[in-house]
């Protein structure tokens, strides 16, 4: 969808859908055409913008707009949602969000190159780059229908997820956005049944954090939206803090000695956050039994890695000639 709507210059905006979705509501008894809707918009400007090219493909290609014989009507059900500008963009943004989900163009912007999951305002980050010269205008569509926001600080090139539509975002696009996540080496080789006993443990953990602070805070799935910040959870110490101050990675094992296997990217992470960093080792065996505890280290990269007790066995070797 998107690859074919790159052509335009501009996809439309939230005053210019709910003119014509309310102009289209309010006069079903006439034929309307393409042509037509092309009239009613000649020569006229809506936020600054002079040219529509895109906008009445971009609503057939969401189901808002129908064609059949040269004629377009629009959705019986959108209808229901015309009392507000405010009402309008939140059932566009859902018709938006469920037909992209299986686009490959958007899978390629929102992807775990682009994203990251920025803790202080604790909301999905995807770089501006995500979407380069290509796709400036569904870019643009985002921003004006408040999808994206411009990152708070102005030195980050980059936007957030505008936490209004993290739920819609969740429900929509994020499970086909976690089947198709790529992280570090270590991830794209693993094997689904690994992926399935990670996400296990990640969720008992969650369970776990949500307990142990006595169901007081909200935890943080990090994992959930991208695989490669070097950590799986942002959680807390104590019930009091406000900040996130515990960032665990989650490793699943099974058996009595536990084990785990650790990216550079993860000992990279653990060594900059250091005290803040946990490593939560989850055996698969136990995590059914109501009172069991991973084992919980606190900056694993002082106390494994410069641990001259340790067993660390290097799995493989990157060499450059």
């Amino acid at each position: 969808m998107l690859k074919e709507l790159k052509r335009y210059d501009n996809l439309g905006t939230p005053n210019y859908f709910y003119e014509l979705f309310k102009t289209l509501d309010e006069h079903k008894a006439i034929d309307w055409q393409i042509s037509n809707i092309q009239d009613l918009f000649y020569n006229r400007i809506i936020d600054d913008r002079g040219i529509y090219d895109g906008c009445i493909d971009l609503a057939l290609k969401i189901n808002i707009l129908h064609l059949k014989d040269n004629f377009i009507s629009l959705d019986e059900n959108f209808c229901n949602y015309l009392n507000g500008i405010g009402q309008m963009s939140d059932k566009f943004n859902e018709c938006l969000l469920s037909a992209l989900k299986d686009d490959e163009s958007f899978h390629k912007i929102f992807c775990s190159e682009f994203l990251s999951y920025d803790i202080v305002y604790k909301s999905v980050q995807i770089s501006n780059s995500a979407f380069g010269f290509r796709f400036s205008n569904f870019k643009q569509l985002l921003i004006d229908f408040d999808i994206i926001e411009t990152h708070p600080t102005p030195e980050i090139n980059s936007f957030i997820l505008n936490s209004r539509y993290r739920r819609l975002f969740d429900k929509t696009v994020l499970p086909e956005i976690r089947k198709r996540k790529i992280g570090v080496e270590e991830l794209k080789l693993s094997l689904e049944q690994q992926q399935i006993y990670g996400e296990e443990a990640e969720r008992f953990v969650l369970k776990f954090e949500y307990h142990r602070l006595n169901q007081s805070k909200k935890i943080d799935w990090v994992a959930e939206y991208v695989a490669n910040d070097g950590y799986d959870i942002a959680s807390y110490d104590n019930e009091s803090d406000n900040e996130y101050n515990r960032f665990i990675e989650v490793k699943s094992y099974e058996g009595n000695t536990p084990y785990f296997f650790w990216s550079r990217n993860e000992y990279m992470v653990a060594e900059r956050r250091q005290e803040r960093y946990w490593l939560y080792l989850v055996n698969r065996k136990e995590m059914d039994n109501n009172n069991y505890e991973p084992k919980m280290i606190q900056n694993p990269f002082v106390e494994i890695l410069q641990n001259p007790d340790a067993n660390i066995t290097i799995e493989k070797y990157k060499i450059k000639l």
